[in-house]
């Protein structure tokens, strides 16, 4: 249900911004979304596990929250990772 470690240090190389970077929007979108997709399969087995569910709408919520405060930050950032990552259709 949640991500290795491995795949953590490449998402966060795949999209930090700087040197030491793990903490940036965008890198906490991608985590989030690895997240979440994760979740969403998990759920195809195991179609009544409402607690689970609860968390994965928040981490939806988090993640919107994360991608509303970029797109006002910086419109062209906010392009980036919605393109990288296929978030919008």
């Amino acid at each position: 249900m949640s991500i290795t470690l491995e795949k953590k240090k490449e998402l966060i190389g795949q999209f930090k911004r700087h040197e030491g970077d793990t903490g940036s929007p965008e890198v906490q979108v991608a985590i989030l979304t690895e997240r979440i997709n994760n979740l969403t399969g998990h759920f195809k087995a195991h179609a009544k596990d409402h607690h689970s569910r609860r968390g994965l709408l928040k981490m939806v919520g988090r993640r919107k929250s994360l991608l509303n405060y970029l797109q006002r930050l910086d419109i062209e950032r906010y392009r980036k990772i919605v393109a990288s990552l296929g978030l919008r259709k």
